[in-house]
């Protein structure tokens, strides 16, 4: 695991997403970011991650009963330190996805998500929504207007639940990135992220 920013105090357990680890450098940004503002950072990678990084191969994401029951113990490894409190869990996609699962069975102060796939590319009938009513935690997803996983146009047409906040980070793609032609960078959007992620963990801090 690594971890960012002060010892004690709100903690974000953030997960990859399928395609990068831990380390990549869209998490490291937002880690760092959030570290700098205050809030506790807890990477960690899943099992098939770590199993790439061991032996050079790629191989694709393990199912998710496997993914929640690693996800769950480094909650649960967390919570043994009396000192990261409140815990808020998230993640880079499919990790973001697997941390709404989690929030279904588990008791924690948030979820944030950056980059939320909604439904497979190419396949916006196959929504990955409905559990989404069962989490009881506020929720913060961070999505890019021009995510293929789930655009604005299509994402502002759901039913999503009350507790389900959207923040969209203009013209961004799934890795928040934006077209040169918009005037932004991804820079920006992440600045974005973080903000809006500091202030989310706060606001739920203080409930």
């Amino acid at each position: 695991m690594l971890s960012n920013g002060p010892s004690h105090g709100p903690t974000l357990i953030l997960a990859h997403g399928a395609g990068a680890g831990m380390d990549s450098d869209f998490m490291a940004v937002l880690a760092d970011g959030l570290g700098q503002a205050g809030i506790r950072v807890v990477r960690f990678e899943f099992p098939y991650m770590a199993e790439r990084r061991q032996t050079g191969k790629k191989r694709p994401p393990d199912r998710a009963p496997k993914l929640l029951s690693c996800f769950t113990e480094v909650l649960e490894s967390v919570r043994q330190d009396t000192d990261a409190e409140p815990i808020f869990i998230g993640g880079k996609s499919m990790g973001g996805r697997m941390a709404t699962l989690l929030a279904t069975e588990q008791n924690v102060a948030g979820v944030c998500v950056y980059g939320y796939p909604f439904h497979p590319p190419g396949n916006p009938e196959k929504l990955r929504t409905d559990h989404l009513a069962d989490v009881t935690s506020p929720v913060l997803i961070c999505q890019g207007e021009r995510d293929t996983f789930g655009h604005r146009d299509e994402v502002d047409g759901y039913q999503l639940p009350a507790q389900v906040q959207l923040h969209w980070l203009p013209d961004g793609d799934h890795s928040l990135k934006p077209r040169k032609a918009s005037g932004l960078t991804l820079d920006d959007n992440l600045s974005d992220a973080i903000r809006q992620t500091v202030a989310f963990i706060h606001r739920h801090s203080a409930s």
